[in-house]
């Protein structure tokens, strides 16, 4: 009778691992959802901020007025 209350030790074992892992798994998905989120507005606003940049620089350079840089400005910012 000994012996079989080690075998149900080690059942319990596993039964408290399985909850364990699957809480693991719960934030893994969720960081990866977090993160892929993440990217998607990175690649959304990276290509405003890069024209921003080029109208700045136009800008600055006297390549175009004032009011065109206004109007501009406000179409890449909607």
């Amino acid at each position: 009778m000994m012996g079989y209350g080690y075998g149900m030790m080690a059942f319990g074992w596993i039964l408290m691992l399985i909850p364990l892992a699957l809480i693991g798994l719960i934030i893994y998905a969720a960081i990866r959802l977090a993160n892929s989120g993440i990217r998607k507005n990175e690649e959304k606003y990276g290509e405003t901020n890069r024209a921003l940049e080029l109208l700045n620089q136009k800008f600055a350079n006297g390549e175009i007025s004032e009011e065109e840089y206004k109007r501009k400005k406000d179409l890449l910012r909607q």
